[in-house]
């Protein structure tokens, strides 16, 4: 049996269950789905910077995904960086701080963390990323 935690550091649990029909199957599902898929994204995401229309895929990505399951201060930040990217692509001439990147990267990382520690220890084994 799968034990599905009703609160986890960094996610709206009851926000993102509540989406997903209040269904906590489906929301688990998916943070399992989350772990497996984004195991390599900052790698994926650090090789992106420079290039501002592949970076902005791989930050709307990581938004998206973390939207999805809930995960709050992931979404907010990847907003931001996404929001400057595509104001870069309009042609505005937008400074990004390297300290946004830099605070987007510990915030997926803790997010991350949480989430596969939360999985394994559930029963759930790591899905292979695709």
């Amino acid at each position: 049996m799968i034990l599905i935690p009703q609160q986890l550091a960094h996610f709206d649990v009851a926000d993102a269950v509540a989406r997903m029909l209040d269904r906590p199957e489906l929301w688990w599902q998916a943070v399992g789905l989350f772990v497996g898929h984004f195991e390599d994204w900052p790698s994926d995401w650090e090789a992106a910077i420079g290039d501002d229309v592949l970076e902005r895929r791989r930050v709307h990505a990581i938004r998206s995904a973390a939207a999805n399951v809930g995960a709050t201060p992931l979404v907010l930040l990847a907003g931001q960086l996404e929001s400057l990217l595509a104001r870069r692509l309009a042609g505005e001439a937008v400074e990004i701080e390297p300290g946004l990147r830099e605070q987007l990267q510990q915030v997926f990382a803790a997010t991350w963390q949480t989430a596969a520690a939360a999985w394994q220890s559930s029963g759930g084994a790591l899905a292979e990323a695709g």
